[in-house]
């Protein structure tokens, strides 16, 4: 494998992570958020996020150890949304659910910032 396709390799799989950990913000944010459930329909959007995630989770075969991190935040995040919708104990669950949210937007934030470098290399 020559440097560029390396490269091109990088940027797809850092493209899709930052793609997957948006559609993971979004799913917490339709949680909370009637105008956020309302502007995505959701059978597109559970329909998008099955398959960013299964496109990632495919990626990242080579490296099972990223693999499992990168599904057992999937779960986290399917974890809270389910609570949240089955009614669960709200004030623990919605505490829950804002400390995921921020580590999502930190990790979309980093990625995009390498995706940039990586695309002007």
């Amino acid at each position: 494998m020559n440097v560029h396709t390396t490269v091109q390799s990088h940027i797809a799989i850092t493209d899709a992570l930052a793609k997957l950990y948006l559609f993971l913000a979004q799913s917490l944010d339709r949680c909370v958020s009637e105008a956020a459930r309302i502007s995505y329909p959701e059978p597109e959007f559970q329909s998008n996020l099955a398959s960013t995630r299964a496109a990632v989770l495919n990626m990242l075969s080579v490296n099972h150890v990223v693999q499992g991190k990168v599904e057992q935040e999937c779960n986290r995040v399917g974890s809270l949304v389910t609570a949240l919708t089955d009614g669960a104990a709200k004030t623990g669950v919605l505490d829950d659910l804002k400390a995921e949210r921020a580590v999502l937007k930190h990790k979309t934030l980093v990625l995009s910032d390498l995706l940039a470098v990586l695309r002007a290399a």
